[in-house]
């Protein structure tokens, strides 16, 4: 329940054993890999190379299958034994040795990008060919060959498009030039014309033309009539569509194997990765120097996969002066589940303290008091219980959520809420055993709410001081755990002792000695809260420090959000049941339409309800209680490792 403890370690290997060990690091994925601008052995020796060329070869495979691979789904009609909780296809780790080492897969490929390429010409082809039969539509009627319109002597004969607004118009004054015009066709809001004139007269025939928008069309390319051309076009398109269906058919064929080109994919996108890393690590012509982080646990097993490599050897090595290491969190299995929370925020610092196990008990407790409907809680147990069995792979979500889940009970028992006032409205025989559970009913007593609210936050800020407190105290920072975390603790305990005295809460006598008690912290902080530049400077911004204990009332207030959720949650839920009652009394359907609101009501409610829980419990994590102790700014630990995007291998 800590950060994990890093060593920086240092393996030397000559090329030949590179490959091989690589291979055993990625599949143990215990090293982060440090390239040759961050490791700092090329700081200390610039004369060590970086291999200049990237593989590429294989890149542009992956990218390959990668195509391939969605184009065979598209046209799969076999749904795959995947879902949305198990994505990966599950393979024998034989099948998947055989098909990595034999030449299955490229030929698979080859076949794929052959049809996809067939069916990419049959789309460009058809796109053409309809393109031309709309060309030649508007003048299907037109008889006699084309090239006959371009060998008259003493004439011209002008084809094209005349918006229908202007045919009658121009009509007439091309009549009056001498001009004649037919029209052979129309294609939308235009008509299809020829027109014929003295050869003399052309050059005044196109002027008033264009006066008209008018649009000539050329024939160039084709040659005889339009109705043979159009025949032969529709032979084509008949032809591109027999040539598409062929080539889809054999598409959903190869879509069967592309199993095959998925563990292609993930096998070669595996050693892109070590290509990649070998290509970027400092190196001689013969040693390649691999500098990197692993966690100080799993030292003796990295010493035990590089000694199976007669030609390297790893070791420790000092950190240099300022680097930081990488960050991972290790954790118990009762707060492991609440890393998610952790992870959504970054990683700490790492000076800091891991913060997954001081925040787990709050989340799951604010998240339920956010809630506080017990049926809510029961409900959302079951439903995280079924995502635990269908889900595979990464399960701490499922697991928090259920925690989360069994707070929600506690606190809805504790309120009295049952799909808010359900057992009061509909089962009231039952009233009994609710009101034996509860502790207290926010609707009629919300000050007890308030002050619980209020009183959890004082107790998770104060707490987050002494976490602060702890953590400088142990890594030895004794000045920065006094005068940063210790004092504002005494501080701010004597103002709320001070506080409940002048209330009545406790006898009135102690505010007198908690006043004079808060003097010992509040010069502390105003002496040495801030320890560097000149005294004036210091003692100024002590005393600024001291006035911003407004702030952390603030902080306090803004704990008030948990009885807001958790009254808001509970009074939606009173609202659909009222919307039952009423809906209950329409004849012959109302028992069907209240069941309906009443499931769809409450459901929406769960769900809605949960995730403003989720955001604000977080939320309270991350800007109340994380600014007390944690620093952050921590680059999460990478290790190499295989990625299986997929297929799952079972050995």
């Amino acid at each position: 329940m800590a950060i994990a403890q890093m060593t920086k370690i240092m393996i030397a290997s000559y090329r030949s054993d590179a490959g091989g060990l690589l291979e055993a690091l990625q599949r143990a994925g215990i090293v982060q890999v440090l390239d040759a601008e961050r490791a700092m052995v090329s700081k200390e020796w610039p004369e060590l190379q970086v291999e200049a060329a990237r593989p590429r070869d294989i890149e542009e495979l992956v990218s390959r299958l990668a195509v391939g691979i969605d184009f065979l789904k598209q046209h799969a009609t076999e749904k795959d034994a995947t879902s949305i909780f198990d994505p990966l296809l599950k393979v024998d780790a034989g099948e998947y040795a055989r098909i990595i080492g034999g030449d299955e897969a490229m030929k698979l490929l080859e076949e794929t990008e052959a049809v996809q390429s067939e069916i990419v010409r049959c789309g460009a082809d058809m796109e053409n060919a309809e393109g031309h039969m709309a060309k030649l539509e508007p003048w299907k009627s037109m008889s006699g060959a084309i090239e006959d319109m371009a060998g008259l002597e003493q004439a011209s004969c002008l084809v094209g498009l005349i918006p229908s607004q202007h045919v009658a118009a121009i009509t007439a004054e091309l009549a009056e030039m001498g001009a004649a015009i037919e029209i052979v066709g129309a294609a939308a809001s235009v008509k299809a014309c020829v027109i014929a004139c003295m050869s003399e007269l052309a050059s005044d025939v196109q002027k008033k033309l264009r006066s008209v928008d008018f649009e000539a069309v050329s024939f160039e390319g084709i040659s005889g009539s339009i109705a043979d051309n159009i025949a032969q076009t529709q032979e084509q398109i008949q032809q591109i569509n027999s040539d598409l269906a062929a080539a889809k058919t054999k598409a959903v064929e190869l879509a069967k194997d592309k199993i095959k080109l998925q563990i292609l994919f993930d096998h070669r996108q595996n050693l892109l990765g070590r290509e990649m890393t070998k290509s970027v690590v400092p190196a001689t012509d013969n040693v390649l120097f691999i500098e990197g982080w692993a966690k100080e646990k799993d030292y003796k097993k990295l010493e035990k996969i590089v000694g199976k490599f007669g030609a390297s050897s790893v070791s420790k090595i000092d950190i240099a002066e300022g680097e930081e290491p990488p960050v991972e969190i290790d954790n118990g299995k009762a707060t492991q589940p609440f890393e998610v929370i952790t992870r959504l925020y970054g990683m700490p610092n790492p000076a800091d303290a891991d913060p997954t196990v001081f925040l787990a008990p709050f989340f799951a407790l604010f998240f339920g008091i956010c809630l506080t409907d017990a049926a809510y809680g029961i409900v959302m147990i079951l439903f995280f219980a079924w995502l635990l069995r269908k889900i595979k792979g990464d399960k701490r979500f499922m697991w928090m959520m259920i925690a989360c889940s069994i707070t929600t009970v506690v606190a809805g028992a504790l309120t009295g809420g049952w799909c808010g006032d359900a057992i009061q409205k509909f089962v009231p025989g039952l009233n009994g055993f609710r009101e034996s559970l509860m502790w207290f009913d926010p609707m009629e007593k919300p000050m007890h709410f308030f002050t619980i609210s209020l009183a959890l936050g004082y107790l998770q800020i104060i707490f987050g001081i002494g976490v602060g407190f702890w953590n400088k105290f142990r890594r030895g920072d004794l000045a920065g755990a006094m005068f940063d975390h210790g004092t504002w603790f005494v501080w701010l305990n004597c103002l709320a002792l001070f506080s409940l005295s002048k209330a009545g809460v406790l006898p009135e006598g102690l505010g007198s000695v908690f006043a004079i008690a808060a003097a010992v912290p509040a010069i502390g902080i105003i002496l040495f809260s801030e320890r560097e530049g000149g005294w004036g400077g210091r003692i100024g911004m002590g005393i600024y420090n001291v006035f911003s204990t407004v702030f952390y009332v603030g902080d306090i207030l803004s704990y008030i959000r948990l009885m807001a959720l958790g009254m808001v949650t509970g009074g939606f839920g009173m609202a659909i049941n009222q919307i039952v009652v009423q809906v209950k009394e329409v004849e012959y359907i109302g028992w069907l339409l209240a069941a309906v609101i009443f499931v769809g009501g409450h459901v929406f409610n769960i769900a809605n309800s949960a995730l403003g829980s989720f955001v604000h419990s977080m939320r309270l994590q991350f800007v109340e209680f994380f600014t007390k102790f944690i620093i952050g700014g921590g680059k999460e630990f990478e290790p190499l490792r295989e990625k299986y995007q997929h297929v799952e291998v079972k050995e």
